[in-house]
């Protein structure tokens, strides 16, 4: 349902007839959705299309940014020392980095129905969807599983009377009714909720200095380099650490490329989407490397609170560092800025966790009720399955919460590893489409940069990483640990296997001058967004100084 409208006289009625349902053609060529009908919902998935464009360049900036970060950093720290959580954070961001680009070229021309699990079908075959689809629901179980760890945890500590599974119940129920709100409410909650966590980390990194160069009230001596020295930049593991420090590293990294997931839900997805992948270089140097850095720089690695069990075992390098400055009631202030990146957390893991099942039950690689959406456009039963996955959490009333989160971490850290690899190899399928139907890659609304040599290193860096993330299990041999870091890798040949054969007679390997190419294709949605671009720029001139600013940032 569109209309194109002749107040700017330049939009052909042909040209109208290439734009997709949902919306409307201005007169400057420039996409924009019809709110007043039917055409705010996606028109195959039945999703509302209520995503702006500056809920996704958040989400990409900060989005998924919660208790790993802040407090499993804190595991890696004493694992590794401060060397390896900063060799772990550059190595898994180049590595982000190469995925975000495949991702971006194949998003920004295919951004529906789930994105790369669909992309995995088209590419490859409908067997490999499936375990890509069902891999990637597992990163956001055990995220998702994490994070009520976290928070019940936190929420216990402030009020011991209160059981941890009464905090669970309490906080399941009131995530489940704020996701059947809609996707506008999670939209709006994950921008502030993201800003806040990005001035969070700001006021944090500017203590870092001011503690390392001794500017602190009542500060005798910088603290410089300390910790470096004594215990040392690998806290005497060498780089057994840094192969732990990996897997750590690994699930801080999962959610840069939930921005996929979300484009169907998306306004304009051919402005919102390469603007959003863009975003993710400035996550990478600013929020990872910076958090290894400061927190290397203020925590020694071998504090007790890093390590100790109970409740201890939630506190992070910044409470620990915080602390050793003078300020004891600082813990407060920490497990609040905690408290409040969980709730951006389990918001979204909940919300990618839902949509993946969801459009994998459309396409019919799950059960058929968790693709029904009801008539906001809300996946009821999608939201309801992800959510009760997060009772897994409550491992930790036996286990304890620090050996509940690593066994969780390893799990999510060896399914992002071969998430992350397939997207780089259906990129490479993709391409190897193209060249095999005479397509010009110039004309690709956003293009990869350094293709063929990112994607091949996106699959040999993560088939790597996910094979020698668990050596450290096998000297000396833990049967428990082994399991937890391996299981995943063979159950994603034995999803691949079953599907292969329950299929048997219809799904096919696609070879790639057999590949769909044009099918759910946005080209010339694009075409018309990209070629509006100077237009745009000139009436982005004629705003106020503070507006161009504000829009700036």
């Amino acid at each position: 349902m569109f209309r194109a409208s002749k107040a700017d006289g330049d939009i052909s009625a042909a040209d109208a007839g290439h734009l997709e349902p949902g919306y409307v053609a201005y007169g400057r060529g420039s996409p924009q959705l019809d709110t007043a009908d039917d055409s705010a919902f996606d028109p195959d998935s039945g999703v509302k299309r209520g995503l702006k464009n500056r809920h996704l360049s958040m989400m990409a900036l900060a989005g998924i940014i919660g208790p790993g970060l802040l407090v499993g950093s804190g595991g890696a720290l004493n694992n590794g020392g401060p060397a390896s959580l900063i060799i772990g954070f550059g190595v898994i961001g180049i590595i982000a980095f190469s995925i975000m680009q495949s991702l971006g070229e194949i998003t920004t021309i295919f951004p529906g129905g789930g994105s790369f699990i669909s992309l995995a079908e088209r590419m490859v075959d409908k067997s490999f969807s499936v375990a890509v689809g069902w891999n990637y629901f597992i990163i956001w179980a055990a995220v998702l599983a994490n994070e009520y760890n976290i928070i019940c945890s936190i929420l216990t500590y402030w009020t011991p009377d209160i059981p941890l599974w009464g905090w669970f119940l309490i906080l399941w129920f009131l995530f489940l009714a704020f996701q059947l709100i809609g996707v506008e409410a999670f939209g709006e909650a994950e921008y502030w909720l993201a800003l806040f966590k990005l001035l969070g980390l700001t006021a944090y990194f500017i203590f870092a200095i001011i503690y390392a160069a001794g500017g602190l009230i009542g500060q005798d001596e910088p603290l410089g380099f300390r910790y470096w020295h004594d215990p040392g930049a690998f806290n005497g593991n060498g780089f057994r650490g840094v192969a732990v420090v990996f897997v750590f590293c690994s699930t801080f990294y999962a959610g840069v490329e939930s921005v996929a997931i979300a484009a169907t839900e998306t306004r304009n997805p051919g402005v919102a989407v390469p603007s959003a992948i863009r975003q993710v270089i400035w996550r990478i140097l600013f929020i990872y490397m910076g958090s290894a850095f400061f927190y290397g720089l203020t925590c020694p690695a071998n504090a007790p609170g890093l390590v100790n069990g109970g409740a201890r075992a939630l506190q992070s390098p910044m409470t620990i560092a915080i602390q050793n400055a003078g300020w004891e009631g600082g813990v407060h202030l920490i497990n609040a800025f905690i408290l409040v990146t969980c709730l951006s957390a389990i918001n979204s893991s909940i919300f990618i966790g839902s949509r993946t099942v969801l459009y994998m039950a459309q396409s019919g690689k799950a059960p058929s009720i968790l693709g029904w959406t009801n008539g906001r456009g809300v996946p009821v039963w999608a939201i309801v399955l992800t959510n009760a996955v997060g009772s897994i959490s409550m491992m930790n009333v036996s286990t304890g919460a620090s050996r509940a989160y690593g066994y969780i971490v390893n799990l999510s850290g060896v399914s992002t590893f071969l998430v992350w690899a397939s997207i780089s190899f259906i990129h490479i399928r993709f391409r190897n489409a193209l060249a095999a139907q005479s397509r010009d890659p110039a004309e690709l609304p956003f293009k990869s940069l350094w293709y063929p040599y990112n994607a091949y290193f996106g699959v040999i860096a993560n088939c790597f990483l996910a094979l020698v993330q668990g050596w450290t299990t096998l000297s000396p041999f833990n049967a428990g640990n082994f399991v937890d870091a391996y299981i995943l890798l063979p159950l994603f040949g034995v999803i691949y296997v079953i599907s292969k054969l329950y299929w048997r007679n219809t799904d096919k390997f696609k070879r790639s001058w057999e590949i769909d190419l044009d099918s759910g294709r946005r080209s010339d949605l694009d075409h018309k967004v990209h070629t509006s671009t100077d237009e745009e720029g000139t009436q982005a001139q004629k705003l106020p100084l503070w507006k161009r600013l504000w829009n700036k940032m």
